[in-house]
């Protein structure tokens, strides 16, 4: 019982009050919040010349996927570590460092003159993403709790607004610019970002609220053994985050697919469905910490999953278009929440180490969805392979549901 209790705990709701008035605290989120959405721009920037990059390195298309595993190996390869590096340095300074090097990152496709050299470059520049998803995570886990407010979701919205906003420009640039240019435009915003925003964390410190274990102050092994007392619980809230991320992924790459093949919408038509999607997950965010303060954590993460795996069965076995798209909005509204409540509850729990273990198991989630969509629509159909996002929903509101408080969720 010890066990499962303390399990319980870990998806318990969040706190009352709020300490929003500091204004270095204030400074700090703003800073935070750059952070974030310079994450999201910059990928952004660089999956829209993924095209480009392909012609320029003379790539095929099997070719193209296997540079394209760089990103991901990197990145899930240094999650770990820069937890640990976080520990010992601090989230801020690590989120800094990491934002440089992102930034100076995505100015290295473009370089590479071969397939070869493409995958070696993102694998470098997969090694920067997932390390400054990790750093950020984990300085605004701290925040959050010196805030005593669930804002965790307004972060990753400045995420999803970077990401649009990345997209877009790169869509306006791509006739414009050469990928070469356009890149090294998006390092040198990048830097600039980082270099006012890196100020902000340098001179503010770390908020200690005194709400989370051990601190770094305590010493190496008072964080492992705080790290491996919420190890259950840490990895049950990263299965959450790795079943919501197996849906963005799935969706990101074979929503249009689905609307163009099985319900016959043309091209331009077809490539709305993800964009409902990611518009409906930003707007879901932006509303994640009025949600928290009214439900809690635990039911905020049930309800959620519960919207997504009933709008991702009507998005997947819809008769027509207007309620494949009317089903893949809901399914953004339900997953827009899980995996920032998920990250930053695990971080809550066993700090830097918790974030980097429930985002690596996240991240899976990504490196998932996609082929087994793919091997699944070989074996029967692209609908019902769809289905699986809306069972992976259901999952991840039932181990919600399952380890919930035994009291109930507590308000925001």
């Amino acid at each position: 019982m010890p066990n499962l209790n303390k399990t319980r705990t870990a998806l318990s709701g969040g706190r009352r009050g709020n300490n929003t008035a500091d204004p270095a605290l204030r400074r700090l989120r703003i800073a935070l919040t750059a952070f974030f959405a310079l994450d999201g721009l910059l990928f952004a920037g660089w999956v829209v010349r993924i095209p480009a990059i392909k012609q320029q390195t003379g790539a095929s298309t099997g070719e193209l996927g296997l540079a394209l595993l760089g990103v991901s190996a990197g990145a899930v390869a240094t999650m770990t570590v820069t937890g640990r590096l976080c520990t010992r340095f601090g989230s801020h300074p690590v989120t800094v460092v990491t934002g440089l090097l992102f930034s100076v990152g995505i100015a290295l496709p473009p370089l590479a003159g071969s397939p070869l050299a493409l995958g070696l470059v993102l694998l470098v520049f997969g090694t920067a993403y997932g390390a400054i998803n990790v750093a950020m995570n984990s300085a605004a886990v701290d925040l959050v709790a010196a805030l005593r407010r669930p804002v965790m979701p307004s972060f990753h919205a400045a995420f999803s607004l970077g990401g649009m906003l990345g997209a877009g420009l790169g869509g306006l640039l791509a006739g414009q610019l050469s990928v070469t240019r356009h890149l090294l435009l998006l390092a040198a915003c990048g830097l600039l970002i980082t270099a006012v925003a890196g100020r902000v964390l340098f001179t503010t410190p770390s908020p200690d609220s005194g709400e989370r274990g051990p601190r770094r102050t305590d010493g190496d092994s008072a964080t492992a053994r705080s790290a491996g007392r919420h190890r259950r619980p840490v990895v049950l809230l990263g299965l959450i985050a790795l079943c919501t991320a197996y849906g963005e992924g799935a969706l990101a790459d074979w929503s249009a697919l689905h609307l163009e093949e099985d319900l016959g919408a043309p091209a331009g038509l077809a490539a709305a469905g993800y964009s409902v999607f990611a518009l409906a997950m930003t707007v879901g965010r932006l509303t994640g910490t009025a949600l928290l303060e009214r439900l809690g954590q635990t039911r905020a993460l049930v309800a959620g999953g519960t919207t997504a795996a009933a709008g991702m069965l009507l998005g997947a076995l819809a008769p027509s278009l207007p309620v494949a798209l009317a089903g893949f909005t809901v399914t953004g509204l339900g997953l827009a929440n899980i995996f920032p409540v998920a990250i930053g509850r695990a971080g809550e729990l066993a700090g830097p180490s918790g974030v980097a273990t429930a985002s690596t198991l996240g991240y899976g989630g990504i490196l998932l969805g996609p082929p087994a969509i793919g091997l699944l629509a070989d074996r029967s159909s692209l609908p019902v392979a769809l289905t699986t996002v809306a069972v992976l929903a259901a999952v991840a509101a039932l181990v919600a549901w399952t380890v919930r408080d035994t009291a109930g969720a507590r308000p925001g």
